[in-house]
């Protein structure tokens, strides 16, 4: 009997559930996709409903399959890549949420992480976990997730409960509890796990207070994690990749060689750039982080992390009504020549890489009497290209050495005129693949390498092509200029939440 050729791949996201099917060769079958409720409860939370989590990623892998007109015994394996970060906390009897899960744009921990920044010396931490004391990531979610559910932090201790990233909460759910971990790739965005001795880490679960009976087994991103058991139309798959989304994506993007970088633009955008065994300590305020774990190789990447960018263009949607659907913003920006002086800083949750100021805020500047709807919205796409310039530029410094190119994903990568602004910023070719879902092939190809379906990474490397290059076309010294004008906006975001001033 001929070996399965098709993967299944399950990309939960921060605001939708997808699920592609890919062939052996990375062309898209099949794609299912559902959104979810975002919720709201203060400024600066976001939390989702791990319910919603699940049922959306349960049906839409239904739907995909169905799609696709295959059986579960024409599928070789199922990867799994998630929204990172964002923390799940559940009840390991029942499988039940304790708490709405915890996203990770929630910036509730801010002033905890000021709190704790006096007892936690920022390069002790730094050279631990690759990351920085931020509500950014899972540990001081969990943490506060224990301390503020009644009983939470006793049941934790006493085993009952289990932690976890999405990606943790789907293996529970799939494999009927069968299976409690995770992978390195989501592990090292806890704070709580030691990126060089590839664990979690006693002294930092001490410093945050977190029972080691809550977390997860931490498993190679390529392997088997388990079969899944709880959804009877998918009975027996076996579930053998994992990684977080940013990771995933440059996996998929075939950036398996040092000094190769991708950036994402989803929700948020994501530059990561592959550095090999080599564990780089950033000194320009980026993030040291595993990349994956796959036949034995450890790998890392350094990492620019920008909270907000395709959300600006949902705000401009359901908060302003300025348009009706995501797709109208590139026709409308496009309808102006330029953004009429309009600097948009989108510090809705804070500022990421390179400034890390959690009490930051948006910042709308340059506003006048002639400015229109279609002038904002193409401030709101420079934007976005404008925080990606400030993370390749620290990037480039940490590499000591220029790239030659940046591969980029994700939906806002459809948008021509963004593209197109994103490479006359930073001076380089800017790559769009044929296959843009690059974070749901990453997963679907740890899988398949887990199981066989290809002899190493290197064979995955000529199913990655072109669809179009963007090269730069403007002046460096109008770019320039308009950088000195963003550098200005930016500053006058800093530090605007009046508890940073305390």
């Amino acid at each position: 009997m001929p070996q399965p050729r098709f993967l299944l791949a399950l990309d939960q996201g921060t605001t939708s559930s997808r699920a592609i099917v890919f062939d052996d060769a990375g062309a898209i079958r099949a794609v299912a996709q559902k959104e979810f409720s975002q919720h709201y409860p203060q400024p600066g939370w976001v939390e989702h409903d791990p319910e919603d989590i699940w049922n959306t990623q349960r049906d839409t892998a239904l739907e995909a399959l169905r799609s696709a007109k295959l059986t579960v015994k024409e599928i070789a394996a199922v990867g799994v890549t998630n929204q990172r970060e964002t923390t799940v906390l559940w009840e390991r009897a029942t499988g039940r949420a304790v708490h709405p899960a915890i996203v990770w744009q929630d910036r509730r921990t801010a002033d905890i992480c000021a709190a704790l920044a006096p007892e936690i010396p920022e390069d002790w931490l730094r050279a631990r976990t690759g990351l920085r004391l931020d509500p950014y990531f899972s540990g001081t979610k969990l943490a506060w997730l224990l301390d503020q559910v009644p009983g939470a932090r006793a049941r934790a201790e006493r085993g009952e409960l289990c932690f976890g990233t999405v990606d943790s909460w789907l293996l529970w759910k799939l494999t009927g509890g069968q299976v409690h971990a995770t992978d390195p790739s989501n592990a090292s965005r806890t704070l709580l796990f030691n990126i060089h001795a590839w664990q979690w880490d006693e002294e930092l679960l001490a410093r945050f207070r977190i029972p080691r009976a809550v977390l997860p087994e931490v498993k190679p991103s390529s392997g088997i994690f388990g079969e899944v058991s709880a959804v009877p139309e998918l009975r027996g798959l076996k579930i053998a990749g994992v990684a977080g989304d940013q990771q995933a994506a440059l996996f998929g993007q075939a950036c398996f060689e040092p000094g190769l970088a991708k950036n994402t633009y989803g929700t948020g955008c994501f530059m990561l750039m592959q550095t090999g065994a080599q564990c780089p300590e950033s000194r320009n305020h980026l993030l040291t982080t595993v990349a994956w774990e796959q036949a034995g190789r450890r790998c890392y990447a350094l990492e620019g992390s920008i909270f907000i960018a395709g959300a600006v263009v949902q705000w401009l949607r359901d908060g302003l009504g300025i348009i009706k659907n995501a797709t109208e913003i590139e026709a409308l920006a496009a309808s102006v020549p330029d953004a009429g002086g309009v600097y948009f800083v989108p510090a809705f949750a804070g500022l990421g890489a390179p400034h890390w100021d959690a009490f930051a805020r948006g910042t709308l500047l340059g506003l006048t009497r002639g400015t229109t709807k279609a002038h904002i919205a193409r401030a709101a796409l420079e934007a976005i290209a404008f925080q990606n310039y400030d993370v390749l530029d620290a990037m480039q410094r940490d590499a000591g050495k220029p790239l030659r190119e940046l591969r980029v994903d994700g939906g806002a990568s459809a948008n021509g005129l963004l593209m197109q602004f994103q490479a006359d910023l930073l001076g380089v070719p800017v790559v769009r693949p044929k296959v843009t879902e690059t974070t749901a092939l990453g997963a679907a190809n740890l899988a398949g390498l887990a199981v066989g379906l290809w002899p190493a990474a290197s064979a995955l490397a000529a199913h990655w092509q072109r669809e179009r290059v963007f090269q730069p076309e403007q002046s460096r010294d109008e770019m320039e200029a308009r950088l000195a004008r963003w550098r200005e906006a930016v500053s006058r975001s800093l530090a605007w939440v009046p508890s940073a001033k305390k």
